[in-house]
């Protein structure tokens, strides 16, 4: 265990000179004492020391994270949290030995984008989420109420007359943050036509069968219509991940920790240079407990500023909590 508490407090020290040199390291460690990646490897026929730079460090296919625990090293699971999906789908799970890391990590980087969480009012509009006790997502929101220190803060889950409420109280504060869910925010956009030009909203992604898919450009236009404000920024994350990434128009910025590389369709093991679409692996050096190289069924484009696009998911992959709108 002390090896991993070395490598998360390096996190904090992280920068674009020197991911390469961590991100080795770490695949080292876990290519030797992660059973699951490790025999992954075997499989591959790859050695560890054929491995020179991070541009050939195999992804784990995220479909490992259902049916095996993927852990690095002997250690207690504290708790495990599972992703969505409809009744009887295998559900990928997530086994965690420090949720204290993993809520500290989340409001590092969401300070990293938004300011201090003291003082700010969050609230969250989280059905289908906030009805399950292993979303890492409700998880990271209800350690951003308590730390934000605001009696105003919240869930809500079908009570919009009392969040219209709440947020038409607060309309003159600019420390005021809503998480939702895209299908939620969508309704009570549309139910209240509110004028909020302060408020920022974040929605984590996920209509999952509640109505038409809808593009990017439009959930947008029709948040800022409903909701009064162009303050609207996207979360991307996943059980599978303790880091997350946020963004505008549809645009996501990778934090320090994170890095995000694009597969071709056809080959998973060639990469494809900015401005062309394909599966987005995601290197999460946050992971050092389970498996910080992961293979998502997730579509996406770099840009050559850095910043990443989300366009969808692969054919007949599982519907999932976020991700879900189409580019």
């Amino acid at each position: 265990m002390a090896i991993l508490k070395s490598f998360r407090n390096q996190l904090n020290k992280i920068s674009k000179s020197t991911f390469d040199n961590h991100a080795m390291r770490l695949f080292r460690y876990q290519a030797r004492h992660n059973a699951v990646y490790k025999t992954y490897l075997q499989a591959l026929g790859i050695g560890v020391n054929e491995i020179t730079s991070v541009a050939d460090i195999p992804f784990l296919p995220i479909e490992f994270f259902k049916y095996h625990e993927v852990k690095t090293g002997v250690w207690r699971t504290a708790r495990t949290f599972a992703s969505s999906g409809t009744t009887g789908m295998v559900r990928s799970r997530h086994l965690l030995d420090d949720v204290a890391f993993y809520h500290h990590h989340a409001a590092t980087i969401f300070e990293h984008y938004f300011g201090p969480l003291a003082g700010k009012v969050i609230l969250a509009l989280l059905p289908s989420y906030l009805e399950r006790s292993d979303s890492s997502l409700v998880s990271m929101v209800r350690y951003f109420i308590e730390r934000s220190g605001r009696p105003e803060s919240g869930f809500y889950l079908h009570n919009l007359d009392e969040l219209a409420a709440r947020l038409q109280q607060l309309a003159g504060s600019e420390q005021v943050v809503l998480f939702g869910v895209t299908f939620a925010l969508l309704q009570l956009a549309e139910a209240y036509k509110l004028h909020l030009p302060q408020l920022t909203v974040i929605e984590t992604g996920g209509m999952k069968g509640r109505g038409e898919e809808i593009t990017r450009e439009e959930l947008i236009e029709r948040l800022q219509g409903g909701l009064g404000t162009d303050r609207i920024y996207s979360e991307y994350g996943m059980t599978e991940l303790l880091s997350q990434a946020y963004g505008r128009y549809g645009r996501f910025v990778a934090p320090p920790a994170m890095r995000i590389l694009i597969r071709d369709i056809n080959d998973p093991f060639a990469q494809l240079p900015a401005g062309r679409t394909g599966g987005i692996n995601i290197i999460d050096l946050a992971n050092v407990h389970s498996c910080a190289f992961v293979e998502t069924k997730d579509l996406g484009r770099l840009q050559a500023d850095g910043t990443f696009e989300v366009l969808g998911r692969f054919d007949n992959a599982d519907l999932r909590g976020c991700n879900l709108l189409v580019g």
